[in-house]
């Protein structure tokens, strides 16, 4: 790592032979002389991400904000995970976290906790009511998000905002 200060990091681990590590760095967000914020992140392990890079935001925690997800998007998108060789190092075996992106709509009492950051129109194929929450799917069979029909009793105190 250059001269970046580190504020989180995380290993997850390529089962390849022989097994390599991945090592995902988040770095201390500064502002730019024309105002913005950038945060500097790198991802040592995977091809062609070994240099760091960053993004910009309005202030220090949209910059955190979007490093997090260009790691999250470059790690999914990666040939290593569409070929299976990704792997959380510490999680519990077949299980690994996952962001949620929650918009609540208290007029409506309403939620929806998607698993992407954007879901297009049409992408929901399939939806399927249990119990007051809507599940959508999208063509391949694969949740794509839930809609909570109350969502002052079904949402999570810590999910409300």
């Amino acid at each position: 790592m250059s001269d970046m200060y580190e504020i989180a990091h995380r290993v997850l681990a390529l089962s390849t032979e022989p097994p390599r590590e991945v090592v995902v760095t988040i770095g201390v967000p500064y502002e730019e002389p024309a105002g913005m914020w950038s945060c500097p992140y790198r991802i040592d392990g995977l091809d062609g991400w070994e240099h760091e890079r960053k993004v910009s935001g309005l202030d220090s925690l949209e910059a955190i904000e979007s490093a997090t997800a260009m790691v999250r998007a470059a790690l999914a998108g990666s040939h290593e995970a569409r070929e299976g060789l990704l792997v959380w190092d510490d999680g519990p075996s077949g299980r690994h976290a996952r962001t949620m992106y929650v918009s609540v709509d208290e007029p409506r009492n309403s939620a929806y906790l998607a698993m992407k950051h954007e879901i297009v129109p049409g992408e929901a194929v399939r939806q399927v009511m249990a119990d007051g929450v809507v599940l959508d799917y999208g063509d391949s069979g694969q949740l794509i998000g839930l809609e909570l029909t109350d969502a002052a009793t079904q949402l999570p105190a810590e999910l409300r905002l």
